[in-house]
């Protein structure tokens, strides 16, 4: 049985919903099988972040807080970052150091997050994402090689491809895998265990 999560390391209900999916693949059953997939929320582009979309982010931030009550941001960002709506080089920052060692996925993932969330660092740029790579233990001249060849973005359309085809649309997203069968799960931000109970449920 497999168990698929979908995310997009600058997608800010991914980052509220952090303390509940750290307890989740703490209690996860040992027999299912967990896999992280990258979503991508917004493809490449060197274009500002226009103000109706800086809006929309800077409220979606704001309903988050309302929601999960201790979810921080650092408001900071939209007034010392030039944003732009482009995810996917945060997306192929985290297949880069994953390459390196399986464990830099979720440590590069919480670098971006911790960058954007709190520290208004534009986890856009490039020099950015070779910083934080830098900052986990990476190697920093590979990874910078890494980030733009060829090859990463191969792997982040596959990804983005099987988000698809398995209707893993929005973030944070579960789905249940075994056999042919399939259950979508919906996260709750607020408890693990109801999680867990639809998870334990299995196809039931």
């Amino acid at each position: 049985m497999k168990l698929y999560y979908v995310h997009d390391p600058m997608c800010s209900w991914c980052w509220g919903f952090r303390p509940i999916y750290l307890q989740l693949v703490k209690k996860l059953p040992k027999q299912i099988e967990f896999i992280r997939l990258l979503g991508g929320l917004a493809p490449d582009s060197d274009e500002p972040m226009s103000e109706k979309t800086k809006q929309y982010v800077i409220y979606n931030w704001q309903q988050i807080q309302k929601e999960i009550p201790d979810t921080q941001f650092n408001y900071d960002f939209w007034q010392v970052c030039a944003p732009r709506r482009s995810t996917y080089p945060a997306c192929r920052a985290v297949i880069a150091a994953r390459q390196q060692n399986i464990l830099y996925d979720e440590s590069m993932t919480y670098a971006i997050q911790k960058a954007y969330y709190l520290e208004a660092r534009n986890p856009s740029n490039t020099d950015t994402l070779i910083e934080l790579a830098d900052e986990i233990g990476c190697n920093k001249q590979q990874f910078e090689k890494d980030l733009s060849a060829g090859f990463i973005n191969d792997m982040l359309e596959q990804e983005l491809s099987l988000a698809r085809t398995l209707k893993l649309n929005s973030f944070p997203g579960f789905l249940l895998l075994d056999n042919q069968q399939h259950k979508h799960i919906s996260p709750d931000y607020h408890n693990v265990e109801k999680i867990l109970m639809k998870i334990n449920q299995g196809f039931t």
